[in-house]
């Protein structure tokens, strides 16, 4: 029996980069969720948004971890899953993905650095100063990788000549048309994904062990961050919306179900198709996805009859782009009625059922972060790299890529149960309050050894 190896190449590269973009995510987001607390926690001379940082550095650090196994996982696979498109391409991405890595041990070097000198600084904000390398070397390290995704859409760089690319220009590969409503949507997804994680982790907390200071004050400051980031996500939404229209409108159609070219198109939210393609259950909002699409209520809105049926991005793209778009606009909702609470002085923001979809809110979000990149990775089929190689023709036909696929399950099976026990370790026995009750008792005798 023939052993489908571009399925197989798929599965590989689907795995890897479902489990990989978890800790991405992660990755980008929590920095800048830690430098806002720190630097609360000086501005304020409150040791609780201190103890914060302190708390969700120690976390980050195991991320990090686990996100350079997976990461180097993905380089790995390039060569061996897609051999055919790094001949093609390999020599245009080389820089980004050079620059991806530089940007990491920029990253790391930091925050070795930060980890070890807590406390060194009278100063204290030279310690945070020590952050903003941390923040940039993370957003850089996600800016270089997308503009490798924004290539495969969007490619531009080159000189096609005898099926090989020539004349390359790098810079240019990496400025392509994608690269800036992609690093939008992805950095302002990465930062609103960690405060809602962070957020959901104190509510969960509090739902626990009761309200205490430490857990009020986390929640509120990231939930504020889920409002602005709810906010600009939104915006790079409505930014990537049209870019689509405009760059892609097949990869869009096929997001809306939109069949037919016509003015005036209508939005279809959630419903089924049937064998002839007829949209069933579905709510239609009159003429707003040309509005989404042009900021025109009337404009035209290519549909999927424009383009040939085997450049088509498959139809179930439609239920990706729902959840993505639906859970975003749950956690914008969740962090606008979490204020209007706060504000709303009879009502108790900290009630359970609040608390209970703050928690929530959590794994909604990285669901959202899947289905916004399984969106991007399948709407751009049944090209690599659009218009010029299919993903058939740049999979390895070595029946190796089954064995490869259940070596990777397993590694990255070990790699989430090692995290959760590493995590429950240090934070499950170790609660904020018993810590910052050592911590201040700590302070308190160097004060007092200083004094003698």
């Amino acid at each position: 029996m023939a052993i489908d190896t571009v399925l197989w190449s798929r599965l590989v590269t689907g795995l890897t980069l479902g489990f990989h973009v978890i800790f991405a995510t992660i990755g980008v987001g929590v920095p800048l969720m830690i430098a806002i607390a720190e630097f609360i926690g000086i501005r304020k001379k409150d040791q609780h948004y201190i103890l914060m940082a302190k708390r969700w550095a120690r976390g980050f650090v195991i991320s990090v971890a686990v996100g350079v196994v997976t990461g180097t996982a993905i380089s790995l696979q390039l060569a061996l899953v897609w051999p055919n498109f790094m001949k093609l391409a390999g020599n245009v991405i080389a820089l980004p993905l050079f620059m991806e890595v530089f940007a990491f041990f920029f990253e790391a070097i930091f925050l070795g650095i930060y980890l070890y000198t807590w406390d060194r600084f009278k100063n204290q904000y030279i310690h945070w100063l020590l952050t903003i390398p941390i923040v940039a070397g993370a957003g850089m390290s996600a800016v270089f990788i997308t503009t490798v995704n924004g290539f495969m859409n969007q490619p531009g760089g080159f000189v096609m000549e005898a099926g090989q690319f020539t004349a390359v220009d790098p810079v240019q590969a990496m400025l392509n048309t994608a690269t800036f409503s992609k690093v939008f949507h992805v950095l302002s997804s990465a930062y609103l994904t960690a405060a809602a994680l962070l957020a959901g982790i104190a509510a969960f907390a509090m739902l626990r062990r009761g309200v205490s200071a430490y857990h009020k004050k986390a929640l509120n400051l990231m939930m504020a961050v889920v409002l602005l980031f709810g906010l600009l996500n939104t915006l790079a939404g409505d930014v990537s919306a049209k870019f689509l229209a405009e760059h892609q409108p097949e990869k869009l159609a096929a997001a809306e179900w939109h069949f037919e070219t016509e003015s005036g198109a209508d939005l279809v939210l959630l419903g089924w198709l049937n064998a002839e393609n007829e949209i069933l259950g579905a709510i239609h909002l009159p003429k707003l996805l040309s509005f989404l699409a042009f900021g025109d209520f009337n404009a035209e809105v290519k549909g999927l009859e424009e383009f040939p049926k085997d450049e088509w991005p498959p139809l179930l793209v439609h239920y990706l782009f729902d959840v993505m778009a639906g859970i975003g606009f749950t956690l914008l909702a969740v962090s606008l009625l979490y204020f209007l609470l706060v504000f709303w002085k009879k009502r108790n923001e900290l009630n359970k059922w609040m608390l209970r979809i703050i928690a929530l809110s959590a794994p909604l979000a990285f669901l959202a972060v899947e289905m916004g990149w399984f969106y991007a990775e399948v709407g751009r089929q049944p090209w690599i790299i659009r218009g010029y190689m299919r993903v058939e023709e740049a999979a390895t036909s070595s029946p190796s890529v089954r064995i490869l696929f259940f070596v990777f399950l397993l590694l990255y099976i070990l790699l989430g149960v090692m995290c959760v026990i590493v995590l429950r370790r240090l934070f499950n026995n170790n609660s904020a309050e018993v810590e910052m009750e050592k911590w201040m008792k700590e302070k308190s005798n160097h004060s007092k050894g200083d004094l003698t």
